[in-house]
């Protein structure tokens, strides 16, 4: 079998389905029906993905995904009947990868899957050696482990923070636009729903980094367009 995801909802036919079209796809399914259940679940079985359901017993599903984001980064791809714009980006800002909301095509959860797993561990796997490292002023940014350091200090950057400081520091400048930013952070274009998610994780990045909105070192702010990473001047 292949990756094993663990999916967590307490409706049983919900389970079934997107069990039944996973394991089609040759990935291994394991279960959890309420919120503690999923942790240990979780803790037990190391499984390189979650589809999480958010209305769940004894522990609900933003609790738990706030659980795991304290020391994981394990992709979660949430999957609910609260499908409104503001329980989206209230999802993806506290760590989700991606968010499905119910009813759903069993199909496209399949495809999302693959394309979550596909960021997390197999985009740069075949790049040459000397492109799975990108250097940008004091950072260093590991394609492979996805770590950034700054002046060797390792930031705590998220994944989906990860992913837009790449897009980021790949297009040498460029300005990027929110639509860009969002296909690059979550694999497909989210929408203006979603624009102000955009702004949300470039403030966390910006804390992170130590950047001045008003006086950026790293990232600049090109309004009504979008955001760029700040090149250095050079002779």
């Amino acid at each position: 079998m292949g990756a094993s995801i663990l999916v967590v909802d307490d409706d049983t036919k919900i389970v079934n389905l997107v069990r039944t079209y996973l394991e089609r796809e040759g990935f291994a399914v394991v279960k959890a029906a309420n919120g503690r259940a999923a942790l240990e679940v979780f803790r037990q079985q190391q499984p390189r993905l979650v589809v999480l359901d958010l209305m769940l017993p004894e522990l609900d599903g933003f609790a738990l995904l706030r659980i795991l984001r304290e020391d994981t980064d394990v992709p979660v791809l949430i999957l609910s009947a609260r499908g409104s714009a503001a329980d989206r980006v209230y999802g993806m800002n506290e760590g989700a990868d991606d968010y499905l909301p119910k009813p759903f095509s069993p199909a496209e959860l399949v495809v999302r899957v693959k394309a979550i797993l596909r960021r997390a561990d197999g985009t740069t796997r075949q790049a040459p050696r000397e492109q799975r490292q990108l250097e940008f002023l004091d950072l260093a940014i590991d394609l492979d482990r996805h770590e950034v350091l700054r002046a060797g200090k390792l930031l705590p950057v998220t994944p989906a923070e990860f992913r837009l400081l790449v897009a980021l520091v790949r297009a040498e400048g460029r300005v990027l636009s929110r639509d860009v930013l969002l296909d690059a952070m979550y694999g497909h274009a989210a929408g203006d729903t979603l624009d102000r998610t955009i702004d949300v994780h470039i403030g966390r990045l910006r804390e992170k980094l130590n950047d001045d909105p008003e006086r950026p070192r790293y990232i600049a702010t090109v309004r009504s367009a979008g955001y760029r990473v700040i090149r250095p001047v050079t002779a």
